[in-house]
């Protein structure tokens, strides 16, 4: 199975909450969390770079993997996973951040779609389900 989340590693509250979740939920699995791969996708490019995600995650869980690519790539793949974010600029010294869907997607091995977690899902519901 996969568990996987789109955000961004400069997010303030949400994504690192989630992701903290998502990492609990893989310790609170145990054995069972062999089958199960975390997932990153960055809707922030152009400032998580691999070698950034990659130290990112590391804070989540050691099997959190980071992904990122071309702003095309992760459109297409966002769009695929009905995922919305836009680039919201704070000023005009070039400050942004990034609103985006903040749902955990549920995926079986063979990347169909199971079903969603909704922001603040507790580890614990989402090991029950």
């Amino acid at each position: 199975m996969l568990l996987v989340y789109f955000g961004f590693t400069y997010c303030p509250d949400v994504c690192p909450a989630d992701l903290q979740a998502m990492g609990l939920t893989m310790d609170q699995l145990g054995k069972d969390a062999e089958s199960v791969q975390p997932l990153f996708i960055t809707v922030d490019p152009a400032r998580d770079t691999a070698e950034h995600l990659a130290d990112y995650v590391k804070m989540f869980h050691p099997r959190l993997i980071g992904l990122t690519g071309s702003a095309e790539a992760i459109r297409k793949t966002a769009d695929a996973y009905k995922v919305y974010f836009a680039k919201v600029d704070l000023n005009r010294d070039g400050g942004y951040t990034v609103d985006h869907t903040s749902f955990i997607y549920l995926m079986d091995r063979d990347g169909n779609y199971l079903g969603f977690f909704p922001p603040g899902t507790s580890a614990e519901r989402m090991v029950e389900i």
